[in-house]
């Protein structure tokens, strides 16, 4: 039997330690709430977000999708921890993706997202650009959706890292 952490990204970071605070179904929060109080606590060097994926698929647009990022980077910015904002890799079609408004949307939030993290003065890197596959439902990663996201993650953290010293 494969060991999930093995084949998950989270697991696959060589020289980071991950806190994982990803959950089934979890949205942009409207506030900081309890991630505030882990970043206090953890004291991490870089918090890196990525969220948004099920905002759009309970049904909001990438304009509120991203306006929420914003106020919630707000608070996670105003502890002093710098942040890595990831957009998500855009939705296929599959079986949670049935409409190309869903996918347009998974698109568009990349722009955004990009355009938030150049106001926010934030670091930020696009997963769509890291050819992470996608499973059946058009939103998950496959096991080798989950290795390109990890070799894409480990470069951005890298970049950030030279630029923070």
């Amino acid at each position: 039997m494969i060991d999930p952490a093995a084949v998950r990204w989270t697991g696959r970071l060589e020289g980071h330690e991950v806190i994982n605070c990803g959950m089934n179904g979890l949205a942009v929060p409207r506030t900081g709430g309890p991630y505030l109080e882990l970043i206090r606590s953890k004291s991490p060097h870089l918090a890196v977000v990525m969220l948004g994926s099920n905002d759009l698929l309970e049904g909001a647009d990438a304009a509120a999708t991203a306006d929420r990022m914003d106020t919630f980077l707000a608070d996670v910015m105003a502890t002093g921890v710098r942040v890595l904002l990831l957009a998500p890799p855009p939705m296929q079609r599959g079986e949670w993706v049935q409409s190309d408004t869903l996918i347009e949307e998974s698109e568009k939030l990349r722009q955004r997202y990009r355009k938030l993290a150049e106001e926010r003065g934030c670091f930020f890197a696009d997963a769509g650009d890291w050819g992470v596959e996608l499973l059946f439902d058009g939103v998950h990663f496959s096991p080798a959706g989950h290795a390109a996201f990890a070799r894409g993650l480990s470069e951005a953290l890298r970049e950030c890292e030279s630029k923070i010293g």
